[in-house]
Protein backbone atom coordinates (compact mmCIF):
# COMPACT_ATOMS: atom_id res chain seq x y z
CA UNK A 1 0.00 0.00 0.00
CA UNK A 2 1.38 3.55 -0.55
CA UNK A 3 1.70 6.09 2.79
CA UNK A 4 0.39 9.07 2.07
CA UNK A 5 3.02 11.76 2.25
CA UNK A 6 3.44 14.80 4.69
CA UNK A 7 4.09 18.09 3.45
CA UNK A 8 4.41 20.25 6.40
CA UNK A 9 4.08 23.70 4.94
CA UNK A 10 0.93 22.56 3.47
CA UNK A 11 -0.50 21.55 6.58
CA UNK A 12 0.43 24.87 7.91
CA UNK A 13 -1.16 26.84 5.26
CA UNK A 14 -4.04 24.85 5.55
CA UNK A 15 -3.94 25.76 9.44
CA UNK A 16 -3.81 29.20 8.55
CA UNK A 17 -5.93 29.47 6.61
CA UNK A 18 -8.64 27.90 9.10
CA UNK A 19 -7.92 30.26 11.51
CA UNK A 20 -8.05 33.05 8.91
CA UNK A 21 -4.60 33.74 8.53
CA UNK A 22 -4.95 36.96 10.90
CA UNK A 23 -3.40 36.24 14.53
CA UNK A 24 -5.61 39.43 15.43
CA UNK A 25 -8.68 38.29 13.55
CA UNK A 26 -12.28 36.90 14.81
CA UNK A 27 -11.18 33.10 14.30
CA UNK A 28 -7.69 33.36 15.26
CA UNK A 29 -8.82 35.27 18.56
CA UNK A 30 -11.53 32.76 19.12
CA UNK A 31 -9.35 29.79 19.02
CA UNK A 32 -6.88 31.72 21.11
CA UNK A 33 -9.93 31.92 24.07
CA UNK A 34 -11.04 28.31 23.24
CA UNK A 35 -7.45 26.90 24.02
CA UNK A 36 -6.93 29.53 27.29
CA UNK A 37 -9.52 28.13 28.35
CA UNK A 38 -8.93 24.62 28.05
CA UNK A 39 -5.62 25.34 29.78
CA UNK A 40 -7.50 27.19 32.50
CA UNK A 41 -10.11 24.13 32.99
CA UNK A 42 -7.07 21.47 33.16
CA UNK A 43 -5.16 23.31 35.33
CA UNK A 44 -7.67 24.39 37.47
CA UNK A 45 -8.95 20.56 37.52
CA UNK A 46 -5.08 19.61 39.04
CA UNK A 47 -5.10 22.89 41.08
CA UNK A 48 -8.26 22.10 43.07
CA UNK A 49 -8.62 18.12 42.87
CA UNK A 50 -5.24 16.88 42.49
CA UNK A 51 -5.92 14.15 39.88
CA UNK A 52 -8.96 16.50 38.50
CA UNK A 53 -7.07 16.57 35.87
CA UNK A 54 -7.57 12.58 34.78
CA UNK A 55 -11.63 13.54 35.19
CA UNK A 56 -11.70 16.39 32.68
CA UNK A 57 -9.08 15.63 30.69
CA UNK A 58 -10.81 13.38 28.20
CA UNK A 59 -14.00 15.88 27.81
CA UNK A 60 -12.15 18.57 27.14
CA UNK A 61 -9.84 16.91 24.90
CA UNK A 62 -12.76 15.74 22.83
CA UNK A 63 -14.16 19.01 22.38
CA UNK A 64 -11.36 20.67 21.42
CA UNK A 65 -10.61 18.14 19.28
CA UNK A 66 -14.01 18.65 17.86
CA UNK A 67 -14.51 21.95 17.49
CA UNK A 68 -10.71 22.62 15.58
CA UNK A 69 -12.53 19.44 13.36
CA UNK A 70 -15.73 21.10 12.29
CA UNK A 71 -14.31 24.45 11.53
CA UNK A 72 -11.46 22.50 9.47
CA UNK A 73 -14.24 20.71 7.42
CA UNK A 74 -17.38 23.51 7.54
CA UNK A 75 -14.62 26.81 7.54
CA UNK A 76 -16.82 28.35 9.88
CA UNK A 77 -17.01 30.13 13.13
CA UNK A 78 -15.46 27.84 16.61
CA UNK A 79 -18.29 28.11 19.13
CA UNK A 80 -16.83 28.39 22.65
CA UNK A 81 -19.72 26.73 24.36
CA UNK A 82 -18.96 23.67 22.61
CA UNK A 83 -15.92 23.75 25.16
CA UNK A 84 -18.21 21.55 27.13
CA UNK A 85 -19.55 19.06 24.76
CA UNK A 86 -17.05 15.89 26.03
CA UNK A 87 -19.14 15.75 29.14
CA UNK A 88 -22.42 15.25 27.56
CA UNK A 89 -21.09 13.15 24.60
CA UNK A 90 -19.84 9.74 26.05
CA UNK A 91 -18.28 11.25 28.97
CA UNK A 92 -17.36 7.68 29.77
CA UNK A 93 -15.79 6.63 27.22
CA UNK A 94 -13.67 10.52 27.14
CA UNK A 95 -12.80 9.70 30.68
CA UNK A 96 -11.27 6.27 29.38
CA UNK A 97 -9.42 7.52 26.25
CA UNK A 98 -7.41 9.73 28.44
CA UNK A 99 -6.84 7.90 31.60
CA UNK A 100 -5.67 4.59 29.67
CA UNK A 101 -3.50 6.86 27.29
CA UNK A 102 -1.86 8.41 30.45
CA UNK A 103 -1.42 4.81 32.16
CA UNK A 104 0.08 3.00 29.04
CA UNK A 105 2.41 5.96 28.62
CA UNK A 106 3.71 6.47 31.91
CA UNK A 107 4.10 2.13 31.65
CA UNK A 108 5.76 2.60 28.55
CA UNK A 109 8.19 6.02 30.20
CA UNK A 110 9.50 2.96 32.76
CA UNK A 111 11.36 1.82 30.15
CA UNK A 112 12.84 5.09 29.07
CA UNK A 113 11.76 8.12 27.87
CA UNK A 114 11.69 7.66 24.29
CA UNK A 115 9.04 4.72 24.07
CA UNK A 116 6.78 6.98 26.10
CA UNK A 117 7.02 9.59 24.03
CA UNK A 118 6.41 7.26 21.07
CA UNK A 119 3.49 5.71 22.87
CA UNK A 120 2.10 9.65 22.94
CA UNK A 121 2.82 10.13 19.22
CA UNK A 122 0.69 6.47 18.52
CA UNK A 123 -1.92 8.08 20.38
CA UNK A 124 -2.32 11.42 19.26
CA UNK A 125 -5.05 11.10 17.26
CA UNK A 126 -7.91 8.99 19.72
CA UNK A 127 -9.84 11.55 20.06
CA UNK A 128 -10.59 12.83 16.12
CA UNK A 129 -11.22 9.18 16.11
CA UNK A 130 -13.72 9.59 18.61
CA UNK A 131 -15.36 12.61 17.13
CA UNK A 132 -15.96 10.56 13.69
CA UNK A 133 -16.52 7.37 15.03
CA UNK A 134 -19.09 8.59 18.44
CA UNK A 135 -19.87 4.78 18.40
CA UNK A 136 -15.98 3.49 19.33
CA UNK A 137 -15.24 2.19 22.94
CA UNK A 138 -12.19 3.44 24.28
CA UNK A 139 -9.52 0.68 23.23
CA UNK A 140 -10.87 1.30 19.59
CA UNK A 141 -10.06 4.67 19.57
CA UNK A 142 -6.68 4.12 20.69
CA UNK A 143 -5.98 1.24 18.74
CA UNK A 144 -7.45 3.61 15.23
CA UNK A 145 -4.70 6.18 16.47
CA UNK A 146 -2.30 3.86 16.42
CA UNK A 147 -2.92 2.14 13.15
CA UNK A 148 -3.57 5.37 11.31
CA UNK A 149 0.14 6.81 13.28
CA UNK A 150 2.07 3.70 11.55
CA UNK A 151 4.62 5.38 9.30
CA UNK A 152 3.70 8.52 10.65
CA UNK A 153 4.54 9.23 13.98
CA UNK A 154 8.36 10.58 12.96
CA UNK A 155 6.50 13.24 10.84
CA UNK A 156 4.71 14.30 13.72
CA UNK A 157 7.38 15.04 15.64
CA UNK A 158 8.98 16.70 13.34
CA UNK A 159 6.13 18.64 12.52
CA UNK A 160 5.98 19.30 16.42
CA UNK A 161 9.38 20.60 16.68
CA UNK A 162 8.73 22.83 13.55
CA UNK A 163 6.67 24.91 15.68
CA UNK A 164 10.23 25.89 18.48
CA UNK A 165 10.77 28.83 16.52
CA UNK A 166 7.00 30.61 17.03
CA UNK A 167 7.23 29.10 20.48
CA UNK A 168 10.23 30.75 21.69
CA UNK A 169 9.11 33.94 20.44
CA UNK A 170 5.42 33.78 21.84
CA UNK A 171 7.73 33.51 25.06
CA UNK A 172 9.58 36.24 24.51
CA UNK A 173 6.81 38.66 26.26
CA UNK A 174 6.54 36.90 29.24
CA UNK A 175 4.85 34.16 27.57
CA UNK A 176 1.62 36.01 26.52
CA UNK A 177 2.72 35.35 22.61
CA UNK A 178 2.53 31.49 22.88
CA UNK A 179 -1.32 32.01 23.34
CA UNK A 180 -1.82 32.17 19.26
CA UNK A 181 0.81 29.76 19.29
CA UNK A 182 -1.10 27.04 20.51
CA UNK A 183 -4.31 27.08 18.25
CA UNK A 184 -2.00 27.67 15.46
CA UNK A 185 -0.39 24.10 16.57
CA UNK A 186 -3.46 22.35 17.17
CA UNK A 187 -4.96 23.69 13.78
CA UNK A 188 -2.26 21.75 12.09
CA UNK A 189 -2.60 18.69 14.07
CA UNK A 190 -5.86 18.65 13.25
CA UNK A 191 -5.02 19.46 9.24
CA UNK A 192 -2.55 16.37 10.15
CA UNK A 193 -5.39 13.74 11.26
CA UNK A 194 -7.25 15.12 8.09
CA UNK A 195 -4.45 14.06 5.65
CA UNK A 196 -3.91 10.86 7.51
CA UNK A 197 -7.10 9.33 8.56
CA UNK A 198 -8.04 7.41 5.52
CA UNK A 199 -5.08 5.36 5.93
CA UNK A 200 -6.10 1.58 4.65
CA UNK A 201 -6.73 -1.11 7.07
CA UNK A 202 -3.66 -3.33 6.27
CA UNK A 203 -1.23 -0.37 7.10
CA UNK A 204 -0.61 -1.05 10.53
CA UNK A 205 -1.14 -3.61 13.50
CA UNK A 206 -2.32 -2.01 16.34
CA UNK A 207 -0.70 -2.71 20.26
CA UNK A 208 -1.24 -1.20 23.34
Amino acid sequence: METVKINRAELKEKAKAQLGRNIFGGKWMMAVLIMFLASLILSAASFVFGFGELIVGGPILFAVAAIFLKQARDNGNMDVGGLFQGFTKDFGTNFLIFLMQSIFICLWSLLFVIPGIIKSFAYSMAFYIKNDHPDYDWKKCIDESQRIMKGHKWEYFVLQLSFIGWIIVGSLAFGIGTLWVAPYMQATNTQFYEAIKDAPEATATAEA
